[in-house]
């Protein structure tokens, strides 16, 4: 199986996961990963339960593609972060229930909980609103996933990124669990206490070395 080939099906895989676990329904969200000097993106509408290896788009970093295929119109957010980020190989973007839900409220996520630094930082930031599929949107998540490896969008959903398919899939898992723990908290109270910067550098260096979380 050549390189190409194991790498699209690699991403029909982890498209039927986030279905499986619920980070995305029908044709919602898409996924890319880095291959040979371009990517390898999900196609545009198309039902995850119809996706096949041959599905999958090969995109060049000018945005050249097959002819006879249509990538995600979320692409460009996928190739401004794969080449803003070498250390990057995998894009997930979902939308979530939760992370949605928050999104929708144009909030940032806060320390309320020592797992925020899954996502490589001190909160999950929020990006602006911007149309589906422009260039505005892409600006905005780059902005916001500046130092981390999670964002929101406003009005949207969630990217989480990895360097592989399989890191990605465990921040977006732990960044939606996140996000319906924020959500239950903020129906008790709109002040939740949080954890101070000298609390979260901890976190930091007990995760150094830990399992998925070394950062």
């Amino acid at each position: 199986m050549t390189k190409k080939l194991h790498t699209s099906q690699a991403l029909v895989d982890v498209s039927q996961q986030l279905i499986e676990s619920g980070l995305n329904k029908g044709t919602s969200g898409n996924v890319s990963v880095r291959c040979d000097n371009g990517f390898l993106v999900t196609p545009s509408g198309l039902n995850v339960a119809d996706m096949t290896a041959d599905s999958m788009v090969y995109m060049q970093i000018d945005g050249q593609h097959t002819a006879d295929k249509k990538p995600s119109s979320e692409w460009q957010f996928h190739r401004d972060i794969l080449q803003s980020r070498p250390e990057v190989n995998a894009v997930i973007h979902t939308h979530s229930m939760f992370a949605t839900t928050v999104a929708c409220l144009h909030k940032d996520i806060p320390p309320f909980h020592y797992m925020i630094a899954v996502a490589g930082g001190d909160s999950i930031r929020c990006a602006p609103y911007a149309l589906f599929g422009t260039q505005a949107l892409s600006g905005h998540a780059l902005t916001a996933i500046k130092d981390r490896k999670a964002c929101l969008l406003a009005n949207h959903g969630m990217i989480a990124i990895g360097a592989d398919l399989d890191e990605a899939f465990a921040i977006a898992v732990e960044v939606e669990n996140l996000c319906e723990q924020y959500w239950r908290l903020l129906q008790i109270t709109p002040e939740p206490p949080l954890l101070s910067a000298d609390e979260m550098r901890e976190v930091f260096q007990q995760f150094q070395g830990y399992g998925n979380w070394n950062s």
